[in-house]
């Protein structure tokens, strides 16, 4: 049995390679959707990723015969430690043949790198934030992944109990399809919610004219302050500070259709929620071979702005400041939402990942023709 050798990266090169390690293993799989290179590299770059300013992290290629067998990056969300009361160093972007010599030696670098830092436990796959991949996928491997998720082969979770991990939170997605004929959701009850709320509350729905609507009025900047205020009681969750905002409303805004971005304002005008979506990009982003350039950039264009004919809608973000949580505020989202899917011929939506244990999130499902068809978790183990 070779030797598995594990280096730290150093090289711009070698971060390429990291990167594309994954499209290399998962090329032949037809449902996973690999990293997105040029997005990816942005993410990992301490240069450009205003995270690394709380954030210490290491990357780690593991190598067998001089060929790349597997990756990790180590990492320690300072600002999240200290919000949680934890000494956790996080593994993510992992990935690794199925021969547990190489999950092992990637898993022991990682704490290692840990302890040196004093770190007490060890618990991933997680990001740098809540909007990167976590959760390692448990169920669904035959479901298409989407964007910005973690697709995995089956026998990641059983190295990572060999190695002695126990599951710490789960997340579910859930496949919602777009109500026809006489389904319940298709009737009055999300209609008749969405009109007590405005009429009670004074809650309108707001659509945007242009990007440049959205880019002036700083809007992205207060959808991302909306989701800090309703995700800061959720596992995990690192609160995104201005500089953050700004450099992810810069990401959105390049694939944003205005046409799927919705906010719920109060009588004062102020955003108390937020719902933003796209068609999905798995197949293009596989088509591109998980590079924009030189011409996967097409692919990406003729799904969100050309095609006419989408299959499936991804939820990316739905959330609802706590206080309007239970007068009715995502009822005017799913009263928008569910009519738009109709006319533009959309078969199903995905749910981004909800924690299992986010009763009021699993909740606002409960009138909708939907069904869990994905389940990923997060495991963890002490020092």
């Amino acid at each position: 049995m070779s030797t598995v050798n594990i280096s730290q990266i150093s090289t711009a090169k070698e971060m390429r390679a990291f990167v594309r390690f994954n499209y290399e293993l998962y090329k032949d799989c037809p449902y996973a959707v690999p990293d997105l290179l040029e997005d990816t590299l942005e993410t990992l770059d301490p240069k450009r990723n205003p995270a690394f300013r709380f954030c210490q992290a290491a990357f780690f290629l593991a190598r067998k015969e001089g060929r790349i067998v597997g990756r990790v990056a180590a990492i320690i969300n300072t600002r999240a430690n200290e919000r949680w009361g934890r000494k956790e160093v996080r593994f993510g972007w992992i990935d690794f043949i199925d021969e547990p010599e190489v999950s092992q030696a990637l898993i022991e670098t990682v704490e290692k790198w840990g302890k040196e830092r004093g770190m007490t436990s060890i618990v991933g796959p997680l990001g740098f934030t809540d909007l990167d991949p976590e959760g390692m996928l448990v169920d669904g491997f035959d479901q298409l992944s989407t964007l910005n998720t973690i697709y995995n082969y089956p026998y990641y979770p059983q190295h990572l109990a060999r190695l002695g991990f126990k599951k710490e939170t789960g997340w579910v997605e859930r496949k919602v399809f777009i109500p026809k004929g006489e389904h319940e959701a298709n009737n009055a009850k999300y209609f008749r919610i969405a009109q007590v709320a405005e009429e009670r509350y004074g809650f309108r729905l707001r659509h945007f004219r242009s990007k440049n609507e959205i880019r002036k009025g700083g809007y992205v900047e207060k959808m991302l302050g909306v989701i800090n205020k309703a995700y800061v009681n959720l596992y995990g969750y690192s609160e995104l500070d201005e500089q953050q905002m700004r450099w992810y409303a810069k990401r959105f805004l390049q694939m944003l259709d205005r046409q799927y971005l919705s906010v719920v304002e109060n009588t004062q005008g102020e955003i108390i929620g937020v719902g933003v979506c796209m068609p999905s990009l798995s197949k293009a982003v596989q088509k591109a071979k998980a590079k924009l350039f030189p011409f996967g950039w097409w692919h990406i264009i003729r799904e969100l702005w050309l095609k006419k004919d989408h299959q499936i809608l991804d939820m990316l973000l739905i959330g609802v400041l706590p206080e309007y949580q239970e007068k009715g505020a995502n009822a005017l989202f799913f009263a928008d939402m569910i009519p738009f899917g109709i006319s533009h011929g959309f078969e199903w939506a995905e749910t981004h990942p909800q924690l299992e244990d986010n009763l009021a999130g699993q909740m606002q499902w409960k009138n909708l023709d939907c069904c869990i068809h994905k389940r990923r978790a997060a495991f963890s183990k002490e020092l």
